[in-house]
């Protein structure tokens, strides 16, 4: 095996090379998840791991994933200001984003926030790059999967604690076992990115034009 070939399977494997790899694209998650996300891309290619490993699949159709991907991660969000959260007793505003009511000013930094950082970012670390490497570490049989979508999702939900506090944990973990579930059982990643912003872009909407009570006493009173 040729030096290369040595380092690209290091880095693809648990030893130190392989876990100093993890840490670096994990540690990059606290700077900012767009930096874990190029990091990621940058692993992928000097480990020579094809993208499709992190599902990144080219779709049927194009027009179709994306609209998928719109309707349902928008619907998705609704469900959960509605009626998840309210179950947990959440705050029906979201106390960190209250400076986004009626700011125009703070729209596009949120906006490329939420479609570059959330939709493609978190996606393709929490999802495509953890599945992959604990795909490596657990199996691939229906109880390793299972139990990382159960780990991606509490590691995804502590992720929020800092910016949301208990509420953001709760709403991001069950997302999380959401589209955990999904990409465990599609192993595809687009229509899931989509979904992701759509999600988001829909709270931003509610926040913006203050619905964020009236959504969230929408259906529980």
């Amino acid at each position: 095996m040729t030096t290369g070939g040595r380092f690209a399977a290091g880095l693809r494997g648990f030893g130190p090379l392989g876990l100093l790899a993890l840490a670096i694209v994990l540690s990059g998650n606290i700077v900012a998840v767009p930096v874990s996300a190029v990091l990621v891309l940058i692993w992928a290619l000097l480990s020579r791991t094809p993208w499709s490993e992190l599902g990144f699949v080219r779709p049927r159709s194009w027009v179709a994933s994306l609209a998928l991907g719109i309707v349902s991660g928008a619907a998705f969000k609704l469900l959960m200001k509605a009626v998840v959260m309210p179950l947990f007793n959440a705050p029906p505003r979201n106390a960190a984003y209250q400076y986004l009511v009626g700011n125009r000013a703070a729209l596009p930094g949120m906006l490329l926030a939420v479609i570059v950082g959330a939709g493609f970012g978190e996606e393709t670390v929490f999802r495509g790059y953890l599945f992959e490497r604990l795909g490596k570490l657990l199996g691939s049989d229906a109880l390793a999967r299972g139990a990382i979508v159960v780990l991606t999702a509490a590691l995804f939900g502590l992720a929020h604690y800092t910016g949301q506090g208990v509420p953001g944990v709760q709403q991001a973990t069950i997302t999380g076992l959401v589209f955990g579930s999904i990409f465990a059982m599609t192993g595809r990643i687009w229509t899931l990115i989509f979904a992701h912003a759509a999600f988001d872009l829909t709270a931003v909407a509610i926040i913006y034009w203050d619905l964020e009570s009236k959504v969230a006493h929408l259906v529980l009173g």
